[in-house]
């Protein structure tokens, strides 16, 4: 076998050592991010293409799917599936971008480097902040969605608080285990998991004469609408939640980080781009089309308690893995920002093993502990897709494509050129505006659910099951 340098990281054959250089085992790959990947340390670069998309799909198919029939039901279907293409075509280019600005710059992990290499040691600390923040809420919002499924299932059993902190300690096993190579097969797991439980709730309420909270009585019609007219804080909340289901874009980066070959990064990416909107489009029509206005947010209440507790028992595997990856991509950041150039990122070392579970455990507490206390969580965390999801999907693409592509325009200003300015403003604006108004829409939705209800109890044992 011919030996590959990190200039060809298809494979991971031994690196050949320099002259009088003496190593005590085989190093696999010299990375720029992880240093010297060895035999006696997890390999950090062994994601396939193909376990690419499992891990990039199931990033995005799980939380912000089962709101999407709600979202069409304050739009419309046509206003809906507009927006839903819109924000894809946008947040396909920024993962394209991804991939592009990792292949140009090997060092960058996550999208604190890239604050680096634009704006310095501030965009460093400012999206190093918000990428953290932002995950750690929706490792919360994983959390919550577990408790909600196995209170679904047991028809709750036990105190909500104790389901809660059961999928804290579940999230905190899986999402300690150190590579994305080795995740992936619970990223597929996953995947069925949770296609499969729309699937069955898709079908149902086709089947089924009316959704579960429908009238009972007399003969019932759908009220769905082709053409809604929402305020405009309703309707741009309703565009943040279509935002949020395409929001895996910053973890993309450590994605892309961990492949044995990222050449085969947008191949994966537009599998998934396309699998994840064929998904989006076909539920929320369905959906919607067959439940109007009663369709239940999360989706999987839609077709009665039967096959609410059925779907939801599918659905748990997936709820699961969902909370796992949000917990890890923010473990493993702050992993690397903590041990990056030291022997001990590599190596099964005390402090690496330390360093490691002390990231995934406190990343795991502070969700844990934001899902049980913050009242009205499900607007906090819409809120914080909103003002940090958008942020992070859009205004640092824009950024990225004109730091290494402004001074091409200063030797020749071709068409090709002006054009992809002028996408790359469009896309900064568009963000800023969507990051601006969403956060106006959901502040609004917090104090309307503050004041219609008081907001849900810090550690509740109520059944958080029966709203959806």
């Amino acid at each position: 076998m011919m030996l590959k340098t990190k200039e060809d990281p298809s494979e991971l054959a031994p690196v050949p050592s320099q002259p009088g250089e003496v190593r005590d085992m085989p190093t696999y790959v010299t990375d720029d991010v992880f240093g010297e990947v060895t035999e006696n340390g997890p390999n950090y670069r062994n994601v396939g293409w193909i376990g690419t998309v499992a891990l990039m799909m199931k990033s995005q198919i799980g939380l912000g799917v089962l709101s999407i029939p709600t979202a069409f039901d304050t739009l419309g279907i046509i206003p809906g599936i507009i927006c839903l293409c819109a924000i894809a075509v946008i947040t396909t280019w920024s993962d394209y971008m991804i991939g592009v600005f990792k292949l140009r710059h090997r060092s960058v992990y996550s999208i604190d480097d890239v604050g680096a290499l634009i704006f310095g040691r501030i965009g460093r600390e400012f999206l190093g902040g918000a990428f953290c923040l932002y995950w750690i809420f929706v490792s919360g919002s994983g959390m919550l969605s577990l408790s909600i499924g196995l209170n679904a299932v047991s028809t709750h059993g036990v105190c909500t608080a104790v389901f809660v902190a059961v999928a804290a300690i579940l999230g905190f096993m899986f999402s300690s285990i150190r590579t994305l190579g080795h995740i992936t097969w619970l990223a597929w797991v996953g995947l069925v998991c949770i296609l499969t439980a729309i699937l069955m709730v898709t079908i149902a309420v086709g089947v089924e004469d009316r959704p579960a909270s429908a009238p009972k009585d007399g003969v019932w019609v759908s009220d769905f609408k082709i053409v809604n007219h929402p305020s405009f804080s309703e309707g741009i909340t309703a565009v943040s939640s279509l935002v949020f289901a395409y929001s895996g874009t910053p973890g993309f980066f450590n994605i892309v980080s961990e492949m044995r070959d990222p050449h085969y990064y947008t191949r994966a990416l537009l599998i998934c781009q396309a699998g994840v909107t064929a998904v989006y489009i076909t539920i929320g029509c369905v959906v919607y089309y067959y439940c109007g206005s009663y369709v239940a947010s999360p989706a999987l209440g839609s077709a009665g308690p039967t096959m609410k507790k059925i779907s939801y028992g599918f659905a748990l595997p997936g709820l699961l893995v969902t909370t796992t990856l949000v917990t890890h991509i923010p473990a493993k950041y702050i992993f690397i920002r903590i041990l990056r150039g030291s022997k001990h990122l590599t190596a099964n070392s005390v402090i690496h093993w330390g360093t490691w579970l002390g990231c995934t455990f406190g990343i795991t507490l502070i969700a844990y502990v934001i899902a049980s206390a913050i009242p009205v969580f499900n607007s906090l965390v819409s809120l914080i897709g909103a003002l940090l999801g958008t942020l992070m999907s859009f205004q640092p693409m824009g950024c990225m494509w004109l730091y290494d592509n402004w001074s091409k325009g200063k030797q020749h200003k071709s068409l090709r050129w002006m054009l992809m300015v002028c996408w790359s403003v469009f896309v900064i604006v568009i963000g800023t505006f969507l990051m601006v108004a969403g956060t106006y829409g959901c502040i609004v939705s917090v104090i309307d659910t503050y004041n219609a209800s008081g907001g849900s109890a810090a550690w509740s044992c109520a059944d958080n099951s029966n709203s959806t």
